[in-house]
């Protein structure tokens, strides 16, 4: 079984954002993923623990974006 992760800064808000892209994940891709609080502005999206999507500067994954990049991720 595959362990995916989303670790979002909470102080920065990104909780919702973290929240849509699970949803969409169990919606498409029938995979839960596990919410991680962290800080300092991280956005990670994990499979198995290799970064798959992130927040970089100037670009904020969507959840369209995250399903296809953890779908690719699995296979």
């Amino acid at each position: 079984m595959n362990d995916v992760t989303i670790t979002y800064c909470n102080p920065c808000g990104y909780g919702k954002r973290a929240a849509e892209a699970a949803d969409a994940l169990h919606r498409h891709l029938s995979v839960t993923a596990n919410l991680v609080a962290g800080k300092g502005g991280i956005f990670e999206v994990r499979v198995d623990g290799e970064v798959v999507a992130k927040r970089i500067k100037g670009h904020f994954p969507d959840a369209a974006e995250i399903v296809g990049a953890v779908s690719t991720a699995l296979k």
